[in-house]
């Protein structure tokens, strides 16, 4: 269950609203990198401490992938550099962040730098952050001090029935999850097939790919990370060239190659692209072409990592 209390924080005066509720005011929808900015953060901050919490959970973590959304333009990292690792270790489903390392994350959101995530504390508190300068705190209690604290921050917190962004809204479709049994029954379908490829989602937009074999299947399995989505398709072609040849005009496809180092690659392109894209895999060992349409792309079957203790809390 969401927490009970609800408070969208903005910047909008509720007065320059019309009959619908949207906004007609002069401010504009964008971050100043300045005191207005702080004024967010130290908002939050004061639900937070109100709230008696000093870390959060980060929750379905995403970067910017091959479609920038964010109203700035794209910066390096995603405006992740200097919180996590360039590999984004510690930046995953379920990792929990101190209460500064969170307002960072919230300054990187209201930024549209590229990543964003939900940060919770269990159904206590929520800091979920929107379009617009949009930020909606959920707390286990009515924080009347952080409200009035909003306020002298020159901010308005408006009370609401829930967040627009609370992961109750979404319908994931339940995963299986990535039991010791699935596991099993992988092993087995690799001795018929000899290999299979798999797309790990552990950071929204921030796939990585593995060809798996009985060989390596140990090894990758220790390296997946925290609450992964798994995705599993057929193996690679060797005939690169077909694979190319069978790519249709005015479409986009996900294009997976086997380098020569035996690195899996990967790069959205469309049919103006193709021909860029034939060079960049003259040398490729075995590539196959994923369709970018959700009724097109057919997966031999997804699962999701449980957490040590075999529950799965994975949201996808």
């Amino acid at each position: 269950m969401p927490p009970a209390f609800v408070h969208r924080i903005t910047k909008y005066d509720p007065a320059d609203r019309d009959e619908r509720g949207h906004y007609t005011g002069t401010e504009d929808t964008d971050s100043d990198h300045g005191p207005v900015e702080a004024a967010y953060l130290a908002a939050v901050a004061a639900f937070a401490e109100a709230s008696g919490i000093d870390r959060l959970e980060i929750r379905e973590p995403a970067v910017t992938g091959s479609v920038h959304f964010g109203v700035e333009p794209p910066v390096g990292g995603d405006g992740l550099g200097g919180l996590f690792p360039p590999d984004l270790a510690g930046y995953y489903d379920g990792a929990a962040v101190s209460l500064p390392i969170a307002l960072e994350l919230v300054r990187a959101m209201l930024r549209g730098q590229g990543a964003w995530c939900r940060l919770e504390v269990g159904d206590r508190f929520t800091v979920h952050v929107g379009w617009d300068q949009y930020v909606y705190v959920g707390s286990d209690g009515p924080c009347a001090d952080a409200v009035a604290r909003t306020r002298e921050l020159g901010l308005f917190a408006e009370p609401l029935t829930a967040s627009p962004y609370a992961a109750e809204f979404d319908e994931p479709e339940p995963a299986e999850p990535a039991d010791e049994d699935f596991w099993a029954r992988l092993r087995t379908e690799l001795a018929s097939r000899q290999a299979l490829l798999l797309e790990e989602t552990h950071v929204r937009n921030a796939e990585r790919w593995h060809r798996l074999t009985t060989a390596n299947l140990d090894a990758v399995r220790a390296g997946l990370g925290p609450r992964a989505l798994l995705t599993f398709w057929p193996d690679l072609s060797s005939d690169v060239g077909a694979v190319l040849a069978a790519l249709s005009p005015e479409d986009s496809v996900e294009f997976v190659w086997e380098a020569q180092d035996g690195t899996i690659r990967h790069v959205v392109v469309d049919d103006t692209e193709y021909q860029e894209l034939t060079a960049l895999v003259a040398d490729a060992r075995a590539a196959c072409a994923l369709s970018l349409y959700t009724d097109e792309r057919h997966p031999l079957c997804v699962a999701a990592l449980p957490d040590r203790d075999g529950v799965l809390r994975a949201r996808w």
